[in-house]
């Protein structure tokens, strides 16, 4: 049985640019932004509200995608997520 091929990670994320928007709309451009990207590839989500910081993670769980990571950023905080579907 052979696995699927994976595209490899572009050098630069895809930015969604979700600043200055308010929950729940940082979670419907990362989930818009998705099928954009390969299987592989990483989605930047930049958002400032704070409910950004518990909804990005939990549709990342319920979607089955990665959360890289949450960094801080000059204005709210940049979500790196990796698309593993």
């Amino acid at each position: 049985m052979s696995a699927e091929p994976v595209s490899p990670t572009p050098a630069e994320p895809l930015v969604v640019d979700s600043l200055g928007k308010h929950c729940p709309v940082p979670v419907i451009d990362l989930a818009q932004a998705l099928p954009n990207v390969d299987v592989g590839a990483e989605i930047l989500v930049l958002a400032d509200d704070p409910g950004a910081k518990i909804d990005i993670p939990v549709w990342c769980r319920m979607k089955g995608q990665q959360l890289l990571g949450v960094d801080a950023a000059e204005r709210g905080w940049a979500f790196r997520v990796r698309r593993t579907s």
